[in-house]
């Protein structure tokens, strides 16, 4: 029966009902952000054993990208309306059932279809973590449940590659789709169990649907486009484009009509959080792009086995999780701009030595410095671009702001990988041919780095350090290490009310 009690008075961390909580958010968050890593590294034996060009192997990861990053706003209302939990269960479900599809996918073009249904489960349980946690507990043990979960978090994403390499190399790439399946169901017993329902009485009962189609067939379109663009800039390429940012013009009126707009035009009435954003962009756009194609070079140049090239990046998230949280303390004392200037450009420095790796690189000497460098960049910029974003926004706006954040940074991954491989002349079988593969590749990683100074350069030139005697953004213990985009901060406050199962 409905309990109209606060669901911040219910769960403490030392209660088995807390830390029950605490294994089935874990692992629903862990869902989303390992399969991103895993599927990288599993990319060029995906495309050889389906017979795909380079296109198959971009679209198996924009797919993905772009139903998240266009549903991710509107699942975070749906949970908020009509319950987090039984959101997060569906997206849950959802994930698992798309992710056996994509496992038993017989083309590339099946597979990339299947992946763009499992976006749509991710956007439905990334929000509902951080939320079920924040409406889950009491106040005075939520900062330290979102401590755990993010460290957790942290973890699983660090094994992430060790285990996509060994299944990669050993029974196959379509293991790393099967074995979401019983993390999956675990998931949905554990939270039938033990988490408690809650939502927000004050949620808006009408959806942003029309600005969601608009913004969802935007980026599709446009995606398509550029990705199209690796064989030429075709009229029909041209055209196709046009019509993608036609309808993102008309996301944009949406949303500025709109009673209830997904995202809110008000936020951006805020230099810094326009700021913020604009930074964000340019560095998860480059990120996007190193991410992707620097296991593929790995495997293909390098001669790297799947477990190797999928474990190059662990110092990356180990950095961040080591140190975001300095980080964070230091830009709460002197202000957000040095460090939102310098880590872009530090990370810059990391992709540009990544200019260095070919045939028989080393490990050692050669790719370590280099993600090392990228992910000290990246450790000293996330944490102030997070408080930054939500000191932009008014309290009640904090949840939507992160998520928009979130959303572009997305966004810019997606948009980099379409356009990113026309640019260096990436295409077709270039994959199985290494000089080919190589020669594109260091243009590309050319590219990003230039992206990150950008993304440095808008910093220095826009963010604001807070006036003296202001009080600066409240600093956070703890941050996902989620590669995709920033951190969610969590949506719900007091205002809630928690359903007994």
């Amino acid at each position: 029966m409905p309990m109209d009690k606060p669901a911040g008075a219910r769960l403490t961390l030392t209660a088995p009902a807390g830390r029950w909580v605490l294994v089935a958010t874990v692992l629903g968050s862990a869902l989303a952000g390992i399969d991103a890593t895993v599927v990288n590294v599993a990319l060029p034996r995906m495309g050889r054993d389906l017979g795909a060009g380079f296109s198959g192997l971009q679209w198996t990861v924009n797919a993905y990208t772009l139903t998240l990053a266009a549903l991710i706003l509107l699942a975070g209302s749906l949970g908020d309306r009509f319950g987090r939990r039984r959101v997060f269960l569906i997206g849950v479900v959802w994930f698992a059932a798309a992710s056996m599809l994509c496992a038993l996918a017989p083309t590339i073009g099946v597979l990339v279809a299947v992946r763009a249904l499992q976006g749509v489960g991710a956007a439905l349980l990334t929000p509902g973590s951080l939320s079920l946690i924040s409406s889950s507990f009491v106040p005075d043990d939520r900062a330290k449940a979102i401590g755990v979960w993010s460290g957790f978090s942290g973890v699983a994403a660090a094994l992430a590659p060790f285990v996509g390499g060994y299944l990669v190399a050993g029974p196959g790439w379509r293991w790393i789709f099967l074995i979401n399946v019983p993390l999956a169901a675990a998931v949905v017993v554990i939270a039938r169990r033990h988490v408690p329902e809650s939502r927000d009485p004050d949620a808006d009962t009408r959806l942003d649907a029309q600005g969601a189609v608009l913004v969802a067939v935007g980026l599709g379109v446009l995606t398509y486009a550029l990705t199209g663009a690796a064989a030429g800039w075709s009229v029909s390429v041209q055209l196709l484009g046009a019509a993608g940012l036609v309808a993102l013009v008309g996301f944009w009126l949406t949303e500025r009509r709109s009673k209830h707009p997904m995202l809110p035009p008000r936020l951006f009435a805020n230099r810094q959080f326009t700021a913020a954003n604009l930074v964000t962009f340019a560095v998860y756009a480059a990120l996007g792009g190193v991410f992707f194609l620097l296991v593929v070079n790995l495997q293909v140049v390098s001669g790297f086995s799947p477990l190797l090239a999928g474990a190059a990046l662990l110092p990356v998230t180990a950095l961040m999780l080591l140190l975001s949280a300095r980080s964070g303390a230091v830009a709460t004392r002197i202000g957000p701009r040095l460090q939102m200037t310098a880590g872009p450009l530090v990370a810059a420095a990391g992709v540009l030595m990544m200019l260095r790796l070919g045939r028989h690189s080393a490990y050692l000497t050669e790719v370590l410095p280099a993600v090392t460098l990228l992910g000290l960049g990246l450790a000293v910029m996330v944490a102030p671009l997070t408080a930054t974003v939500l000191a932009a926004a008014a309290d009640r706006d904090a949840g939507v702001a992160s998520g928009v954040n979130n959303a572009v940074a997305r966004t810019g991954g997606l948009l980099a990988i379409a356009v990113l491989p026309a640019l260096a002349g990436i295409s077709g079988a270039d994959y199985q041919n290494p000089a080919s593969f190589h020669e594109g590749f260091r243009v590309a990683m050319a590219i990003c780095a230039g992206l990150l100074v950008v993304g440095g350069a808008i910093a220095a030139l826009t963010i604001r350090n807070p006036r003296a005697g202001a009080a600066p953004p409240a600093p956070h213990e703890r941050y996902s290490c989620d590669l995709g985009g920033p951190p969610i901060h969590e949506t719900s406050g007091p205002a809630v009310t928690a359903d007994e199962s």
